[in-house]
């Protein structure tokens, strides 16, 4: 098992179904098998989000709230603001001198994003930089097991060539690897078939109402291939039918069955599976308004993450000086 594990979030919007599956039950099982620390990456939704920054600050207190309401406890993990603790940018520093511009531009994500996202200027330097100070958020804490979801996986990769060429250029062993740890469902597309995301408008978000939950399912995008209600469905290629794997596993066989030998239409299929989101949903809805009736409780939350976490950072930063000032 990994002895220290670091993961993080851009508080640029509502989490989503896709949080929760693709890092937030991963985080809430990690708590009792290592030290974990969970980061609001305020810096790296900045470097999107430079425009809307305002936006920001309400959004890490949401974010926050969810993860306390799906059972991040903060007496078991290190939770706080990334920005609180400089020693971020102090090695984002250090790091952007060893850092190869190719490495950055061959990154798919950023590719990606510069092909879908139209509504905002991404073609900045801190925009390209941003594995840098991914990598640097992991290696300041020496994690050597990072939960993340398969889309994800390169810039894990990247975050270890940059930590391995710091070994190599300091002749120092200071920063171990760091491997994946994936989810059962490491990936769940959007309402319209493509990765879910909020920037693309797609999502089903933790904190949405019930009739909002059913409103955005019922849009879902389902089998192209069938036209008509009495026209067989193909389960295997719907993404309705992914949803009712993770979220239905109980009549997974049921809606195969009523699909592929069209006994339900499309309609009444996507009515059973908001049902089901509305149901799964429910606790956490609850939980995180029972929290936010106490103004004060997400900022002690953060305030004591940070001074745990600079407690780690400050240490490590001490080494990285030594190792790339003081060694021969």
């Amino acid at each position: 098992m990994p002895k220290t594990v670091f993961s993080a979030m851009r508080p640029t919007g509502k989490l989503h179904l896709g949080h929760l599956l693709g890092a937030l039950r991963n985080w809430v099982d990690l708590q009792d098998k290592a030290q974990c620390i969970y980061s609001i990456a305020d810096w790296h939704a900045l470097m999107s989000e430079y425009e809307q920054s305002r936006q920001v600050r309400g959004h890490m207190t949401d974010m926050v709230l969810d993860w306390l309401a799906c059972g991040i406890d903060p007496k078991k993990s290190i939770i706080y603001l990334q920005s609180d603790v400089p020693e971020h940018l102090e090695l984002q520093m250090v790091l952007a001198c060893l850092t190869p511009l190719g490495w950055l531009e061959r990154n798919p994500t950023y590719k990606e994003q510069l092909r879908e996202i139209s509504s905002r200027d991404l073609q900045t330097y801190a925009f390209l930089g941003y594995p840098v100070l991914q990598a640097a958020d992991i290696l300041l804490y020496k994690a050597d097991a990072v939960p993340i979801g398969e889309d994800q996986v390169p810039h894990l990769e990247l975050c270890r060539e940059i930590g391995r060429r710091f070994n190599f250029v300091y002749k120092t062993e200071l920063f171990p690897d760091c491997k994946a740890i994936l989810t059962p469902v490491p990936r769940l597309l959007g309402t319209d078939n493509r990765k879910m995301s909020k920037s693309y408008n797609n999502a089903i978000n933790l904190s949405d109402t019930p009739d909002a939950i059913r409103e955005k399912t019922v849009r879902m995008i389902t089998d192209p291939k069938r036209i008509r209600k009495t026209d067989p469905g193909h389960p295997d290629e719907c993404n309705v039918y992914s949803y009712y794997k993770v979220f239905a596993p109980d009549i997974e066989k049921d809606a195969r069955h009523w699909c592929s030998n069209a006994l339900k239409g499309c309609v009444d299929c996507k009515k059973v599976m908001g049902g089901r989101l509305v149901e799964h949903l429910g606790f956490i809805r609850e939980k995180r308004a029972e929290l936010g009736k106490d103004k004060n409780f997400v900022p002690d939350v953060l305030r004591e993450g940070a001074k745990k976490a600079r407690a780690i950072a400050v240490k490590t930063m001490e080494q990285v000086k030594e190792a790339v000032f003081v060694r021969s």
